[in-house]
């Protein structure tokens, strides 16, 4: 049986191992690696996603997401209970104007300073499961 401490940890490492293989300035790195690795210490992280274009990432706790943002050195925690999820498929009534076939959000309703919006979009039908695969996780995460 796996100890629940091991399994924490490897998702820790997996979070930071994810956030090493960004294309950062060696600033963003360092904040990573001492400023959010400080500010998670001792939380439980059910799982994360990161934005290869941005550098920022999303980290699943059990009852809240961090939402951390390198460019802007800017750690935001949000409640889980404020945090919802939209899907827009475009497949049925054809494309977008800017040919999207898809969208999904999760946000929060804070105040508009502090408002999470990840979003995730594709503009080909084979990107589809990908955006499916991030619903569902979030989807599972909230409804937990």
């Amino acid at each position: 049986m796996t100890h629940p401490a091991a399994v924490t940890d490897l998702r820790f490492q997996e979070f930071l191992d994810s956030v090493s293989s960004l294309s950062l300035k060696n600033g963003e790195k360092d904040w990573y690696n001492i400023e959010v690795t400080a500010a998670i210490d001792g939380c439980s992280i059910l799982g994360h996603e990161v934005d290869p274009h941005s550098g920022s990432s999303l980290i699943f706790l059990k009852n809240s997401l961090m939402l951390c943002v390198p460019s802007k050195g800017h750690l935001a925690h949000y409640p889980r209970h404020l945090v919802h999820c939209f899907v827009d498929d475009f497949r049925r009534n054809g494309k977008e104007e800017n040919g999207m076939v898809m969208r999904a959000e999760l946000f929060s309703i804070s105040p508009s300073e502090e408002q999470l919006a990840w979003e995730k979009k594709c503009f080909s039908e084979h990107e589809v499961p990908t955006i499916q695969a991030s619903v569902s996780r979030w989807l599972r995460w909230l409804n937990e």
